[in-house]
């Protein structure tokens, strides 16, 4: 199944975003879960939260991998949502 992970930075966070980058593409690679993903961008074209698409068997593995991730561990979100995803297009 895929699973859409939506998550909004905390107002200010951009640094700890910076900060924890790194170990979160790290994470990415070397879960094997991930089937796309990016940042979610300001005006500015600062990061402000991210996209991510789950490939997994269970909406409990997705949350378990949104747990894990270094940028959740690191308290960067102000929200976060999950939701089974259908692909139709691309």
């Amino acid at each position: 199944m895929r699973v859409a992970l939506i998550c909004t930075d905390k107002p200010g966070a951009l640094q700890i975003r910076m900060d924890n980058r790194p170990a979160h593409l790290a994470y990415i690679q070397s879960t094997g879960v991930v089937e796309m993903a990016g940042p979610f961008l300001d005006e500015a074209g600062n990061m402000t939260g991210s996209l991510i698409i789950l490939s997994v068997d269970t909406l409990e593995a997705a949350e378990g991998w949104a747990a894990g991730d270094p940028y959740a561990k690191a308290g960067l979100f102000a929200n976060v949502t999950l939701s089974e995803w259908k692909k139709v297009i691309g």
